[in-house]
Formats: structure tokens, sequence, C-alpha cells
């Protein structure tokens, strides 16, 4: 789990690697085609973290309604930035029928996925979204 503090620090080490963004979104592209709505594989939408830091909330394992995922993953942050979630920020926490927690910041400096929702044998995570992210100022040589 991970506090506040951290997934803002964790953010901003993610945030200096976004110049390779565009090197790992033309990989990704590929002849397939995309997965049913709802299903394992698809990307819900954006939305912002706790910690205000735009992410996009993926479904990872079962089949979800896309504004169910949505409303696990915001009700979540809303919970964060409010300072209800007991252990600094890093206990799993209820949201309707959703569990959510943080990833340890290890993980989520080394995959960007900063939270997780999980319900039966749905789960969606929040990748930090490093398309919308600009890189570090420049300095001239």
């Amino acid at each position: 789990m991970i506090t506040i503090r951290r997934l803002v620090t964790a953010t901003a080490a993610l945030a200096a690697t976004a110049s390779l963004g565009g090197l790992l979104a033309s990989c990704s592209a590929s002849a397939h085609t995309a997965p049913p709505p709802g299903a394992a594989g698809t990307a819900c939408g954006t939305t912002r973290t706790g910690a205000n830091v735009r992410a996009v909330i993926k479904v990872v394992r079962g089949t979800v309604k896309c504004a169910d995922a949505m409303r696990a993953e915001n009700g979540y942050a809303a919970a964060l930035r409010s300072g209800r979630v007991p252990g600094n920020g890093s206990a799993p926490v209820t949201v309707g029928r959703w569990t959510c927690e943080s990833y340890p910041t290890p993980e989520a400096l080394r995959t960007g996925n900063v939270s997780e929702c999980h319900a039966g044998s749905s789960e969606v995570v929040a990748v930090v979204d490093l398309s919308s992210a600009s890189p570090g100022p420049t300095s001239a040589a």
C-alpha cells in the first residue's frame, strides 16, 4: 500500500519518463481487434487519482461495465482525497461492491499501475496516463 505522498513522488518519477511513452505506445499497436466492451483489456476511460494524476481505468480480469469500473475508481480516489482511508491512505476501501487499494510504490513505478479495485472475479486498475505527461525542462548545451 502507498501513501498519497509516495503516490505523488511515484507520479513525478513516472512523468519524468514520459518521453518513453511515445515509444511504448508505438510498440503496443497490433493487428488484433479490440476486446468486447467491458472484457479484460478494455480501457474504460480516464480519471484523476487521489493525488490528482491522470490515469486510464482498465479492465484486467473478468467482464465489467465500464460505468461500474469508473464509479469504483472515482469513489476510491475521492476517499483518498478526503482522508477517510485508514492506515495513512494504504488500507483497502470498500466502494459499493468493490474493494479498492493502492499498489506499493516500487510496483507503481515499474508498471504504472497505481490502484486496483476488485469484486468477485473482476478486477480493474488505474494506470498513470503518460500520454498526458509533459517531459521535464531541457537544458541548453
